[in-house]
């Protein structure tokens, strides 16, 4: 599994004009599930996630989790990530799972986020998505967790 997270003030995701989700503070995560990979990889990316020191303490060093602040996530199916882009100019995305194993992972994962963090708002699986937000710092990190 794939998590792409950015520092985020504020961040939407809207499907054919209408907002589906949106936070204020926190973090927005691009997620992305591979062929190989089960509900055990999705859980260790969330417990990496939600524990993933990014928020600043009061001397200014990332010592902080979206947890200790409090924060949002936003959630939004990203199967993009899984590209390879090794040759040519045109990605392959045979590293992604099947749309439907994705589907199933990505549901997993809203739902244990949902069950171990407060504020938790999600894009739309399969949709054209619209994502905007406020990148602060910028502070972007790439998250993989790969199959045993």
């Amino acid at each position: 599994m794939i998590g792409l997270l950015q520092r985020v003030t504020q961040a939407s995701v809207a499907v054919g004009g209408q907002q589906v989700g949106a936070i204020g503070p926190g973090l927005m995560v691009l997620v992305c599930a591979e062929k190989g990979d089960t509900e055990r990889e999705a859980d260790a990316l969330l417990a990496k996630l939600l524990g993933y020191r990014v928020f600043s303490d009061d001397a200014g060093k990332m010592n902080r989790s979206v947890q200790d602040v409090a924060g949002g996530l936003l959630l939004v199916p990203q199967f993009t990530l899984a590209a390879d882009t090794k040759s040519g100019t045109r990605p392959s995305f045979t590293p992604a799972a099947s749309p439907e194993d994705g589907r199933r992972l990505f549901n997993h994962f809203v739902a244990a986020a949902r069950a171990r963090h407060a504020v938790v708002e999600t894009g739309q699986f399969g949709a054209d998505m619209q994502v905007s937000l406020t990148n602060d710092g910028p502070v972007t990190f790439w998250l993989q967790v790969e199959p045993k």
